[in-house]
Parts: C-alpha cells; sequence; structure tokens
C-alpha cells in the first residue's frame, strides 16, 4: 500500500466505535433467574449426593451441567447504580452499554466495565505562559466534565482521565498565548484579566474539540488562578499605577479647564472685571496650579503699597 494513501493523524488514527445499547432485561428477570440458577445448584447438589451414596456416576454429568448453567445464569446478573454504566463486551467486541441503574440481565457470558458518567471536576496545575505581549504569566484552569459515549472513552484512548488532564493544560496554554494579560488597544479589546467570560468560552471549545475523541463532554470551564509571574509583577504593578496616575491625571485637568473657562465666563459677563490678555493668562495659569496641583496651595494677598 502506498504510504501516501494512509491517513496520519487523529482522523487516520481514532477507534471507530460509538456508544449504543445492550440488550437488557428487567429486575423481574433477573430475579427469574436468580431462583433458577438457586433452583440449578440444589438439583446438583442432589445429583452429587445420590451418586456419592448410591453409586452411580452417571448423575455427575447433570450436576456438572446444572453447575455450568448456574454459573452461565450469575454471569448474566448486573447491578448498577446511578450515575454509572456498564460497557458490556463478548469474547473481545464491544456489545453495547447499559445506562439502566438497578438490577438486571445482560447477554450471558459477556464481561463487564463499569464506567461512571458522573459530572467531574479538576483544576489544571499552574503553568508559566508567555501571553501575546510575552509577558510570563501564571495561569490555572477548572474543567468540569463528564463522560458522553462510555465507547469512545472505553477504547479510543488508553486513560480518559489521563486526557482530558492533558489535553486541558494544552490548550489552557494556546489560549493564554493567544491574548494579552491586560486590555491593549494595540492587541485588542480581549484580554485575560478583562475578558474573563469570552476566554473561558474559548478555552471550553479549545478543550471540548479535543476531548471529543474520547468521548467526554466540556461542560463548564473558567480561569481559577491568573498573576504575574514574580520576576515581573512588581514592574508590571509599577505601570498599572503610572497608568491609572496618569488616567487620573488626565480627567483632573479636564475638570480644571472647564472651571477656568466657567469662572472667566462668569466675571466678564457680570462686570466684575476687565481683563486684558496679559492679564487672562496669568489668572488661567494660576487657577490651573491651583486646580490641579497635588499639594494645597498657599495664596499670596496683594494689597498694594501702603505708601505713595
Amino acid at each position: 500500500m502506498n504510504a501516501e494513501s494512509v491517513p496520519v493523524g487523529r482522523e487516520g488514527a481514532q477507534v471507530e466505535v460509538s456508544e449504543r445499547p445492550c440488550w437488557y432485561a428487567g429486575t423481574a428477570a433477573a430475579i427469574g433467574v436468580f431462583v433458577a440458577v438457586f433452583v440449578a445448584i440444589g438439583l446438583a447438589a442432589v445429583c452429587i449426593v445420590f451418586a456419592v451414596i448410591e453409586a452411580l456416576p452417571v448423575l455427575v454429568a447433570p450436576a456438572v451441567i446444572l453447575v455450568v448453567a448456574a454459573g452461565v445464569g450469575l454471569s448474566m446478573v448486573v447491578i448498577l447504580a446511578p450515575g454509572h454504566t456498564y460497557v458490556v463486551q463478548l469474547f473481545g467486541r464491544y456489545v453495547g452499554t447499559v445506562r439502566q441503574s438497578g438490577m438486571g440481565l445482560v447477554p450471558p457470558l459477556t464481561t463487564h466495565r463499569r464506567v461512571s458518567a458522573r459530572v467531574r471536576n479538576f483544576e489544571t496545575a499552574e503553568l508559566k505562559v508567555n501571553d501575546a505581549v510575552g509577558n510570563p504569566v501564571h495561569v490555572a484552569a477548572i474543567i468540569v466534565w463528564q463522560v458522553a459515549d462510555t465507547a469512545k472513552a472505553t477504547f479510543g484512548v488508553e486513560d480518559y482521565e489521563e486526557f482530558i488532564g492533558t489535553q486541558a493544560e494544552s490548550a489552557l496554554r494556546q489560549v493564554t498565548t493567544a491574548h494579552p494579560y491586560d486590555d491593549d488597544a494595540s492587541h485588542g479589546t480581549t484580554s485575560l484579566r478583562g475578558s474573563t467570560d469570552q476566554v473561558a468560552a474559548e478555552l471550553a471549545e479549545q478543550v471540548a474539540d479535543r476531548a471529543s475523541l474520547a468521548g467526554l463532554e466540556i461542560l463548564e470551564t473558567r480561569i481559577s488562578s491568573l498573576a504575574y509571574a514574580p520576576e515581573i509583577a512588581q514592574a508590571m504593578l509599577q505601570r498599572q499605577q503610572a497608568s491609572a496616575l496618569l488616567a487620573a491625571r488626565e480627567k483632573i485637568v479636564d475638570g480644571a479647564v472647564g472651571l477656568v473657562q466657567s469662572a472667566l465666563a462668569r466675571l466678564e459677563a457680570e462686570g466684575v472685571v476687565a481683563l486684558d490678555d496679559e492679564r487672562r493668562a496669568a489668572m488661567v495659569s494660576n487657577l490651573l496650579v491651583v486646580l490641579c496641583g497635588d499639594s494645597r496651595a498657599t495664596p499670596v494677598v496683594n494689597t498694594g503699597s501702603l505708601y505713595s
């Protein structure tokens, strides 16, 4: 066969199996089989006793047949708790999955593997990843999941719990590297810290795409831990403080300019004082210094000369 015609990758390597229901009989049938098993065991015991006492070896064969029949009957009985399933195999071949809870019957001579269908969750290890702008960050996530296809979970991967853990960390790394830690106009509006819902949805989609191979369903993902790496945490804190200070200064200046304009307009409108350009500029400068300064202003009162 030509090597080029053989697909390489997920589509070519995955096991082609999907969950299907297995033949199942309810509690009444299981009780009937239990009664038949006890009767068969009792008859086998009687046959063995008569074979020993009466020296009738011909009764040994019926006793063996009855014991074998009792064993086959017992192999059909299963008891399943709510939230669990049985993956049923017959001589290595997948027969189907039992999801009905309680006592019931499955095909004889089959083996059963219990697979939990309950909702489970785990937290990934805290990963050190570079964000979209190259800053190292520590990030972890919580993944809520459950087994949706028991056949794929059993036969599609070696260990589906280990598989989902590894794939979740891989998806978390990919999502983290695609977004900056903080909002940055040069990298769009989506950030790890400011767009948590969008990032969580993207992470869920990435994990679900990988987990579908193992028949697993992702119910929810959330970022549980997010912080700058220690080596740059102090620098990033200073950057955030500087950004906040600049934003506060900008707001103060905007407010001060509005107050100065309002004051000059009222003085001129009410004829309190007539200002030329030089005095207007001086007043504007003084008012801005008073309104925008960090420390409290100390005014100097000019009363004119005391002596002529």
